[in-house]
């Protein structure tokens, strides 16, 4: 239990003394800029997935 105790008191030291954090400026643009190339890249991975979708349609209506 002391090795656990341990732990979590090297860790708190470690996050509150020793890592530099980025102003909250710099952060609410790196959001921004996460959020945007996340919609980005659903909307492209959804129309990939509607024209897969098409082609299939396609493709076994054809077969029938």
């Amino acid at each position: 239990m002391e090795k656990v105790t341990s732990l979590f008191k090297a860790s708190w030291d470690e996050v509150t003394q020793h890592i530099t954090w980025p102003p909250f400026k710099d952060l609410q643009s790196s959001s921004w800029l996460v959020l945007i190339a996340s919609l980005i890249f659903a909307i492209v991975v959804g129309l990939m997935d509607a024209g897969f979708q098409n082609l299939l349609d396609l493709f076994y209506s054809l077969s029938k």
